[in-house]
């Protein structure tokens, strides 16, 4: 898959959690944002946001999620002493969970497929042809 292609199918990603059901409103991508944004605005009357602490697992999956915040107008942030990949938020929960934290999952395994066959790619080309992973021996036993 080439870079266009991952961006379109990222695209896709938003715009089936922003409930698109036509095949006109899921080519709309660019108005997917916009009904997401709705709704996390009509879910704040019902339920109102709360902090959330979100810990994730490496710099890369935290890059993916701060955009995904600012993408829908929340604020991202951490406090003093707490580490690089914990991401703090005020979101309703029902937002969290029926839209932000699926679509973070979604974009997140494309990103990591994407990633994973580009680095395979260029290390059979620029290292050797076999990456496999390192084969696994007993350990050898110890003598009394």
């Amino acid at each position: 898959m080439d870079e266009a292609k991952l961006i379109e199918r990222l695209k896709k990603v938003e715009a089936l959690h922003a409930g698109a059901t036509t095949p006109g409103e899921k080519s709309a991508a660019g108005k997917a944002r916009e009904r997401i944004l709705t709704r996390l605005n009509a879910l704040v009357k019902v339920d109102p946001p709360i902090e959330f602490r979100f810990s994730l697992g490496d710099m890369w999956a935290r890059k993916v999620f701060v955009s995904l915040l600012r993408r829908y107008d929340v604020r991202p942030y951490r406090y003093s002493r707490q580490r690089h990949t914990t991401v703090m938020a005020k979101v309703s929960k029902r937002f969290v969970d029926e839209t932000l934290w699926p679509e973070f999952l979604e974009i997140s395994k494309i990103l990591e497929d994407y990633l994973s066959d580009v680095t395979d790619r260029v290390v059979q080309q620029a290292l050797h042809q076999n990456s496999s992973e390192a084969g696994i021996l007993e350990k050898p036993k110890r003598l009394n």
